[in-house]
């Protein structure tokens, strides 16, 4: 997943985002809403924000987000954690709400329980087109029961496309979605990827939209 992490603590934030690229995650961390506004037309997974800001609160933050019709999940992350602080963090549009001190191995789980129920699935492991199945936990792609020995950029590309399956992601989307593990700057270096992704998994399993960009066919 491409995340957006805003929390202005020095020592959690490098911290969390140290993990979450350990974790196979794209992690752009910002430490002020305003920093994070130079970012705000990039397309990202999920959203995870401090409620407590040095340039305002995280949480009339996401209000506005979802006033605005936002869709995307965002977690809240804080250390208030009174019941009615609760209420109010997920009342403004979270989707989840987390108290800080936290394990980052418990909010690795919540992103995997947001990306299946983002998907629609209550299952960890996604049955796509054909024999294949994307395991979200196991971070593993099978064909026919089979392992299926993907790059890090092939992962992400299909990760990118199983998170929107049925919709088309543009180029330009996807190239954004997938960045930090490539460094490539030709211009055909998506359909490189894309090109070696179909050899591995078969050429139905990502339809091409002319002009537009690709699709993982639901």
């Amino acid at each position: 997943m491409r995340l957006l992490l805003i929390e202005d603590d020095e020592t959690l934030g490098e911290g969390l985002s140290g993990f979450l690229r350990l974790e196979g995650h794209l992690v752009d961390w910002f430490r002020t809403l305003l920093d994070a506004q130079t970012v705000a037309s990039e397309p990202y997974d999920a959203l995870l924000v401090d409620w407590q800001l040095p340039d305002g609160s995280g949480v009339e933050w996401v209000r506005r987000l979802r006033d605005r019709g936002e869709s995307l999940p965002i977690i809240v992350l804080t250390a208030r954690d009174r019941l009615q602080d609760r209420i109010q963090g997920l009342d403004s549009g979270a989707d989840d709400y987390l108290v800080k001190p936290f394990r980052p191995e418990e909010l690795a789980a919540r992103l995997r329980a947001l990306q299946r129920r983002t998907l629609g699935h209550g299952q960890a492991r996604i049955r796509l087109r054909g024999d294949l199945e994307f395991d979200l936990r196991g971070h593993v792609l099978l064909r026919g029961g089979a392992q299926v020995t993907l790059t890090a950029r092939e992962w992400r590309l299909l990760e990118a496309l199983v998170a929107r399956q049925g919709r088309v992601v543009s180029k330009s989307d996807l190239e954004a979605l997938c960045k930090g593990f490539d460094n490539d700057v030709a211009s055909n270096a998506l359909e490189v990827h894309v090109f070696n992704l179909r050899r591995k998994i078969g050429r139905q399993a990502i339809e091409t939209v002319r002009g537009l960009g690709y699709r993982v066919p639901k």
